[in-house]
């Protein structure tokens, strides 16, 4: 499992040029099943939480797509994260990278609001296909019979493209199908 790790800083702190100025130690947010437990290691860490340090900020992060940390609360990230199923799941985590990729982290956070861990049942990852693997995929799955030798005549590429104009794009490292 990717891991996804955060480093979280306080505003006053930071302002103030403190011992936590630069923020808590890396902590892998699949090490935690609720922001309890994070708030309880960022105390052992010496952040007050009711004082100077209640406004928390993600200072750097590792295993996410880019985000804005200035204006996502730690919190909001880790229970949204967490409700996904993203640190936990495999393959929720490549759909979430793949879907972070052409569309943002907000609108993550919108489909998880609303579909809550089956955020992604309407979303299909073709991991390591390009557009002619994905009209070949969709072509054989029609039922249609041709010939071997006739193969090489088909622009699947093209097909792959026709089929998935309307809901699967391209990303780094395959096809995403969003359907809904």
């Amino acid at each position: 499992m990717e891991e996804i790790k955060i480093v979280i800083g306080s505003w006053g702190s930071y302002n103030e040029c403190n011992e936590r100025a630069l923020g808590s130690k890396w902590l892998d947010l699949s090490d935690y099943s609720d922001w309890e437990e994070i708030e309880e290691e960022l105390k052992k860490e010496g952040f007050i939480l009711d004082g100077i340090d209640e406004e928390l900020f993600i200072q750097d992060y590792e295993g996410l797509p880019e985000i804005n940390g200035d204006y996502t609360h730690p919190k909001t990230l880790f229970e949204t994260l967490n409700e996904s199923g993203v640190l936990q799941n495999n393959y929720q985590y490549d759909v979430f990278q793949a879907y972070c990729e052409i569309r943002s982290f907000e609108e993550f956070e919108d489909l998880v609001q609303r579909k809550g861990c089956h955020w992604d049942d309407d979303i299909n990852l073709y991991k390591g296909y390009d557009w002619s693997d994905y009209g070949k995929e969709y072509f054989d799955n029609c039922c249609y019979e041709l010939p071997g030798n006739l193969e090489d005549f088909v622009d699947f590429e093209a097909y792959g493209q026709y089929i998935g104009s309307d809901y699967a794009e391209e990303y780094s490292n395959g096809i995403i199908e969003i359907i809904a």
